[in-house]
């Protein structure tokens, strides 16, 4: 297996041409890579530039800009510490492993170049096995792809039906394509799908490959999904790449044990979050990028028709852009009717923020726990995260609150949140909030360890950085062991 895959496009793939970028294994022929146009930021819609490929081991690139003179670069998240060369209007840099990168250039951070260096494929569907449905490019009824899939291997058979979308273009009668249980959705490089996959009171199914979920030109009423998971279990996406829904990128109501890897989407519309979960457990999120135009990342309890608490949900190794509200945002929903929800047991780690964007400072806050409609919020630990200049907004607010718009009573409580080895580089002073909602709807023991702005170690309240009110007990700097404030 080569170390360096690229994939060839469609001609109706829509593409960029601010850069032209190439790549190639040292010391062999570069080649070019297709430029997609990905569409960013809500407040003001622009173009930016997307690519991707496959490698391991070492790989050169080159991208050359074709807009604009390179006067200065960067390549965030700065914790990559990626070193490259300039030369007239060219940047070349060697990586040396899978990673998910923004070239900048001149500080402009809404045309720039997105790059995503996946890792090689580990034992993808073949096309010729007995168990796969191969899918070539063209207009399909997916009623009938589904029905055929069927077909292939019987229960008895101990086999998984695949659905094989091959490169090209693929457009659907109907774009919600209704996923059956026991089937693998596997979207080649080079494939382009017009499409939302929805996986219903279904299991056993995997999503996968390295082609695009391509939603712009769908109309913002029809609240399509990239990918929704409802009532579901045991499901699986990985690689791919959404661009523009109309709504969510990926949805999940109430289901559980749920895997996500190596996902990347963008989004400029309202209510476009990136990853939403409601009344849903065992979800593990790893190595995604979210450029998304509200929440990158929100977990809820009950909402609309799923109820439920959330739990044991952890997100790791991933960039979140947040272009419209918040990067992490806990807790907002829940079952008001009755006594609301358990939300707890929530982790993230290893996580590089790029921007927090948001002009309702009730949204701020790039790590945001707000409580509503009578949930209790516990046991939520951010760790190592990375938090780069952003333009507006907050680094932390954990409120019990009543936002009016979406909840009609107050969270209950939050309690036990640890914030740990935290590191804002930037020039935002606006203070973080601690904020009960009254002496019954409290908030108590908030842990800040290793927390650190522009190099300097918070260790206590005594300053600018935070609003704290009277409902608020228990706050620690340091260690567990440290002295509350």
């Amino acid at each position: 297996m080569s170390g360096l895959i690229l994939y060839e496009q469609p001609n109706e793939a829509i593409g960029k041409d601010d850069f032209t970028v190439s790549v190639r294994k040292p010391g062999g022929l570069w080649q070019s890579l297709f430029v997609f146009e990905a569409k960013v930021d809500m407040h003001h819609v622009r173009s930016a530039s997307m690519v991707y490929f496959d490698m391991e081991g070492t790989v050169e690139v080159s991208v050359i800009s074709n807009k604009q003179r390179i006067e200065q670069a960067v390549i965030r998240p700065l914790s990559t510490q990626i070193p490259f060369q300039t030369e007239g209007d060219a940047i070349t840099f060697t990586l040396d492993r899978p990673c998910k990168l923004s070239i900048e250039i001149n500080g402009e951070r809404f045309s720039n170049l997105h790059l995503f260096a996946n890792p090689i494929e580990t034992a993808p569907p073949k096309p010729d096995d007995a168990n796969v449905l191969l899918v070539h490019a063209g207009t399909h009824r997916f009623v009938d792809v589904a029905e055929n899939v069927q077909r292939l291997s019987e229960p008895a058979d101990r086999e998984e039906k695949v659905i094989y979308f091959m490169p090209g273009t693929h457009h659907f009668d109907n774009p919600m394509l209704h996923i059956p249980s026991g089937t693998t959705v596997y979207i080649a490089g080079g494939a382009i799908l017009y499409a939302s996959l929805i996986c219903k009171h279904a299991e056993n199914i995997v999503i996968r490959g390295r082609g695009v979920l391509y939603m712009s030109d769908m109309e913002k009423t029809t609240y399509l999904r990239g990918v929704q998971i409802q009532f579901s279990k045991h499901i699986e996406v990985e690689g791919i790449i959404t661009l523009d829904p109309p709504h969510y990128s990926i949805y999940l109501g109430e289901s559980e044990h749920i895997r996500i890897n190596n996902f990347k989407s963008f989004s400029t519309r309202g209510w476009c979050d990136g990853i939403d979960m409601m009344a849903s457990s065992n979800v593990d999120i790893r190595d995604v990028f979210l450029r998304t135009s509200d929440d990158c990342i929100a977990i809820y309890g009950s909402r609309g028709e799923y109820y439920g608490d959330s739990r044991n949900i952890t997100i790791k190794d991933s960039v979140f852009w947040a272009d419209v509200a918040h990067a992490m945002h806990v807790g907002i929903h829940g079952d008001h009717q009755n006594n609301g929800d358990i939300v707890e047991s929530i982790l993230f780690e290893n996580i590089d923020v790029l921007e927090h964007h948001e002009p309702q400072e009730n949204y701020w806050g790039v790590m945001a726990i707000c409580a509503g409609d009578n949930n209790t919020v516990r046991d939520v630990t951010f760790n190592n995260i990375r938090v780069e200049d952003f333009e507006r907004g907050q680094l932390f607010d954990v409120r019990v609150v009543w936002n009016k718009t979406y909840n009609p009573v107050p969270g209950r409580c939050i309690e036990n949140i640890v914030f740990s080895n935290i590191n804002y580089n930037g020039n935002n002073t606006n203070p973080s909030r601690i904020l009960g909602y009254d002496e019954e709807r409290r908030i108590k023991d908030i842990h800040f360890y290793n927390v650190r702005i522009n190099g300097e170690v918070i260790v206590d309240l005594l300053d600018e950085r935070f609003i704290v009110n009277e409902f608020v007990s228990g706050i620690y700097f340091g260690s567990e062991k440290a002295s509350k404030m």
